[in-house]
């Protein structure tokens, strides 16, 4: 009877670790993907000589409570290098927001701008996507994309918008988006990496298979398509995941555009409350997708893994990756088969490799945004992976607890401003 319980321990010991080789492998290979060949750098690449400003745009900037950052968000949308004849922006408010409302309506009075058009709306629940969906009633833009009450866009966002989408007749682009605080707490090292590696690297094999899960900002759609979509699901916490799934259902052309000098800055959650709560409401916004099942109407099997595997790359990601200390310990204390034995190593392999990519990662980051480079927050990276691991599961955790629970309102993250300059 002990043999054949411990035959069966090897046997789930060893799926388990060849779950976790093959997943850190199409992990790496996602992060890697746009440097395979040289012929893929071009697609990251914004024009360097603007086609004449055709195109208009309305700029959406939903917010909740964000007093201490939303008149330097406006005013930095204000400021884009582009004809304000062809920008219409919408602050976007709920009622009982009214010291956010107060904000915004002191920075229109000192702009004095008719093409600013505060958006204040009154029905329950209060959400991002009803947000958005109210605003895209009043648009009158070719383009309608959205900023975050914390960022800060590129002056020149809209100019290489404008020429990409006449250039090369999409109907989507997705400009990169990247938080810039990498030092100011300890987790915030893999998670600014996380943003850096996705936005440049991972969307583009997403785009390139037909599957493109986009971001929550910098998104441009045109508007004719947002309205044939019927708008924002307003009953998911992800509505932007969402979106870029019944985008891909409707074939809608995608464009990925991640340039490192036009990236849209953002601030990392400022606590590890705040960052669980983020990590939680983007889980649970996943299982709500996954489990409406919308995915599984996309036409090849091979989107629809993909589809699932973003749906729960989270949650398999955490166990893994709080698998790995345990599997380093049975390779030492548990008797295994020579050739089992030999395969137990391939994560550890592999989770060597995974941190000299971060490593290499981080160095890339800190030169294309001329930072200072240093070793001691390289060490601190390595140091952060196994606890930013710990956080990435607790939230996956957290989110199916919630999901079981029947708790759905939107966790609002808290922002400061760390990586603004005042306007």
């Amino acid at each position: 009877m002990s043999t054949i319980l411990q035959n069966i321990g090897q046997i789930v010991y060893l799926i388990i670790t060849l779950g976790m080789t093959v997943q850190a492998l199409f992990n790496i290979r996602l992060q890697l993907f746009i440097w395979e060949e040289p012929d893929f750098a071009w697609l990251n690449k914004a024009p360097t000589v603007y086609r004449d400003p055709c195109l208009s745009f309305t700029i959406m900037l939903p917010a909740r409570h964000e007093e201490d950052v939303y008149q330097n968000t406006i005013q930095k949308v204000y400021d884009l290098n582009y004809p304000k004849e062809l920008m219409q922006i919408v602050p976007i408010c709920s009622e009982d927001d009214k010291g956010t409302i107060a904000e915004a309506r002191k920075k229109m009075d000192q702009l004095g701008d008719p093409n600013i058009q505060l958006l204040i709306y009154t029905n329950k629940p209060t959400s991002k996507p009803r947000g958005l969906n109210h605003a895209l009633h009043i648009a009158r833009g070719d383009i309608v994309t959205i900023f975050d009450a914390e960022d800060e866009p590129h002056p020149d966002i809209l100019n290489i918008i404008n020429t990409t989408m006449l250039n090369e007749d999409v109907d989507v682009v997705q400009g990169g988006v990247q938080l810039m605080n990498h030092n100011t707490k300890w987790f915030c090292y893999l998670n600014v990496l996380e943003y850096f590696f996705w936005f440049k690297s991972s969307l583009h094999f997403f785009a390139r298979t037909g599957m493109t899960p986009l971001g929550g900002n910098t998104v441009f759609i045109r508007r004719e398509l947002m309205e044939q979509l019927g708008g924002w699901d307003e009953t998911t916490l992800t509505e932007d995941a969402d979106l870029g799934i019944r985008l891909s259902l409707s074939h809608s052309r995608i464009r990925i555009i991640y340039d490192d000098e036009f990236v849209t800055r953002e601030e990392t959650p400022n606590t590890i409350e705040q960052f669980i709560k983020q990590r939680t409401r983007w889980n649970q916004g996943f299982i709500q997708i996954l489990l409406a099942r919308e995915w599984l109407k996309l036409e090849s099997f091979s989107k629809q893994v993909l589809a699932f595997y973003v749906l729960v790359s989270s949650e398999i990601q955490a166990f893994f990756a709080c698998m790995m200390p345990i599997s380093i310990i049975m390779m030492f204390v548990a008797k295994f088969p020579l050739w089992m034995a030999m395969l137990t190593f391939l994560p550890m392999y592999i989770f060597i490799l995974a941190l000299f990519i971060q490593l290499a990662g981080l160095h890339e980051f800190v030169k294309v945004h001329r930072l200072k480079w240093s070793w001691i927050e390289a060490c601190a990276l390595l140091l952060s992976f196994f606890p930013y691991q710990v956080l990435l599961g607790i939230g996956a955790l957290r989110a199916v607890y919630r999901h079981l629970k029947g708790t759905t309102n939107w966790e609002k993250t808290a922002h400061i401003g760390q990586h603004l300059q005042k306007a």
